[in-house]
């Protein structure tokens, strides 16, 4: 039973009935007639029998990953962010930023490569810039070069910039799990002001393995 979540960047592939465990591909090299009996994503209607929204297919996976029952669970995309909150087994509350969350994630990839950062590195700013759109906030990192900081400061500060901005859109939690590929990411993952829990890229997949809609609080 191979399932998919086909994200902006990079789709992620599982046969949880075989060994080895879920891949990942860069979205431009999936050929254009895959398959799949599942998936979720927003490129991933057109290739599979029963598409899952993302946010039932994140609700779905926090419950499989997350042995409590109170938490609030974030995925950082290429693309967008999103959220949902448990409260004693049931979905208090959810969102899904497609505008103002537009590319954080890509447009961090695109920054580490073309300043050819090591965010492993790079420590945590005491300041960050008010980012509220990963492409229209670059602008503040070419401001600050201007003026003179380093390359690696400016994308720094723009890195807790976008935490800071996505643990808002969560409702500020004192503690956060994080899903998506910026979990790999230690410069985001330490600039949000709270604790954070990194689940990796594969939430999603986990929650399609039961794409029955979650249950929420009345």
């Amino acid at each position: 039973m191979l399932l998919a979540d086909f994200g902006t960047s990079y789709c992620k592939l599982w046969d949880p009935e075989l060994p080895g465990g879920p891949r990942l591909i860069p979205s431009r090299e999936l050929p254009s007639d895959l398959r799949v009996k599942r998936a979720t994503g927003h490129n991933g209607r057109r290739h599979c029998d029963l598409y899952v929204n993302e946010l039932t297919a994140l609700a779905r996976g926090g419950l499989r990953l997350i042995a409590e029952d109170s938490y609030t669970l974030l995925d950082c995309g290429s693309r967008d962010i999103k959220f949902v909150r448990y409260a004693e087994g049931k979905v208090q509350d959810m969102g899904w930023n497609a505008e103002c969350g537009a590319s954080m994630g890509f447009t961090i990839e695109l920054l580490q490569r073309y300043y050819d950062l090591d965010f492993t590195r790079l420590a945590v700013p005491a300041t960050s810039f008010s980012v509220t759109c990963g492409v229209l906030g670059m602008s503040h990192i070419f401001d600050a070069v201007v003026n003179g900081s380093t390359d690696a400061e400016a994308v720094a500060r723009f890195v807790k910039g976008i935490a800071l901005n996505a643990h808002d859109f969560a409702g500020r939690p004192d503690t956060l799990y994080l899903s998506g590929g910026l979990c790999d990411n230690p410069l985001f993952v330490a600039s949000f002001p709270c604790t954070v829990i990194p689940l990796g890229r594969f939430v999603l997949l986990h929650g399609l393995l039961d794409p029955t809609p979650v249950e929420e609080q009345p």
